[in-house]
């Protein structure tokens, strides 16, 4: 399984410490000072895209939306369809809107 090749104590302190977090602004203050603003920018924008994706919308819907490339779309598809089946545990917990 891929999932084992990220496995090691380092990965493991970081997702303790993401883990760790109580608030949004506790996860605000964190992601700020452990990440670039592109960083973070990218793994939203997956979020999203993967959320979109799981509604049904097109690849040009989503391209539009969130200003995603096309070989983005495309990565976070195929998670979803053949990846570790994190997205969709993420997508199934967050709230509705």
């Amino acid at each position: 399984m891929q999932i084992d090749k990220l496995r090691g104590k380092q990965l493991d302190q970081l997702f303790d410490a993401i883990l760790s977090l109580k608030t949004r602004e506790e996860c605000y203050q964190f992601f700020d000072d452990v990440a670039t603003m592109n960083e973070i920018q990218s793994l939203s924008q997956r979020l999203h895209v993967a959320k979109m994706l799981n509604e049904g919308n097109t690849y040009n819907e989503i391209e539009q939306e969130t200003k995603a490339s096309t070989a983005t779309i495309s990565r976070v598809r195929r998670c979803l369809d053949y990846g570790s089946g994190g997205y969709g545990k993420v997508l199934e917990r967050l709230p509705k809107k």
